[in-house]
């Protein structure tokens, strides 16, 4: 599965990140299709003071992993029901 470098959209609350991705996949048949995908992490500063990212939370981070994952499930949702209405759109027009 191929994934860019660069997610679609992310979402932040304090130091907790959802990011969403799309990749494409190689069906069966030969054709390819987008799939998206959700990461979550954690910022932090470490010893030395630098910035450094990680999956692991702790009880606090919840509520606001809950938050961007809802965000980001949202998006995801109205992404795909602007896509399914474009689809209908398309396919019910008629030629003049």
């Amino acid at each position: 599965m191929e994934q860019n470098n660069k997610p679609m959209k992310k979402f932040k609350a304090g130091g907790i990140t959802a990011a969403v991705w799309e990749s494409k996949i190689q069906l069966q048949n030969g054709r390819s299709a987008p799939v998206q995908s959700v990461t979550v992490d954690r910022s932090y500063k470490d010893k030395d003071g630098q910035f450094k990212n990680t999956s692991n939370l702790k009880l606090n981070d919840l509520p606001k992993a809950i938050m961007v994952l809802t965000q980001a499930y949202q998006h995801l949702l109205t992404k795909e029901g602007e896509e399914e209405a474009s689809a209908s759109f398309s396919s019910n027009r008629e030629v003049v």
